[in-house]
């Protein structure tokens, strides 16, 4: 299935700033979508494909800062680039140690958009590579029987095979078998990467 293309989101009150940033995104065949306020965007909410967000600092209802503020406590990743007029030293470290991209001020060099806006699309198609992948290895785990979570949480840890056996209470050919089920659901091919999937789900010693 193809991937959603990329979408660049702008928040700006200036409908000239839009409009000309439009303009703009569309000379280099990139989507955009343009809002005047935080609560036009949300009304909508984000593309389904790679995104990221051109915000203003300073903006009718809630402002910029406020708003990367509230997307970081909501664990949503976008990507963002902030643009004002009125910019100052405070703003933009407040900006960048919340994670911004770029703190530009106006007026900016269009280039200087166009890097950190193809910065931000990278940035956000890695973070959803990612988050799918992980997804796919908890689909994957969410297959496993509640004894082969057992076995493999013990087994991650280096545990002979023989020592899960006794730490379970069964066989040691009962434990082989387990074994040999779950590393072919996860679809690791040695310990070792089950050991990295393993950590990749935080799974310990008697998960669930």
């Amino acid at each position: 299935m193809a991937e959603a293309p990329a979408t660049v989101i702008v928040i700006d009150d200036d409908q000239d700033v839009r409009e000309s940033l439009g303009r703009l995104l569309r000379s280099v065949s990139l989507e955009a979508r343009l809002y005047g306020s935080v609560n036009e965007f949300l009304g909508v909410g984000r593309p389904d494909g790679p995104a990221c967000l051109v915000l203003d600092v300073r903006l009718p209802g809630q402002g910029g800062l406020e708003f990367q503020r509230e997307l970081s406590g909501a664990d949503m990743q976008l990507p963002i680039i902030f643009i004002t007029g009125h910019g100052d030293i405070a703003m933009s470290v407040q900006a960048m140690k919340g994670g911004a991209i770029e703190f530009l001020t106006k007026p900016f060099r269009e280039q200087d958009l166009l890097d950190a806006i193809r910065s931000g699309l990278e940035r956000d198609r890695g973070q959803r590579e990612r988050a799918k992948a992980l997804a796919d290895l908890r689909a994957r785990f969410n297959t496993l029987t509640p004894r082969e979570r057992e076995v493999m949480a013990l087994a991650v840890t280096g545990r002979l095979n023989k020592q899960i056996a006794a730490a379970i209470g069964v066989s040691e050919n009962t434990v082989k078998i387990h074994r040999g089920n779950l590393i072919r659901k996860m679809g690791a091919a040695s310990l070792v990467e089950l050991s990295q999937i393993a950590e990749k789900l935080k799974i310990l010693p008697g998960t669930p």
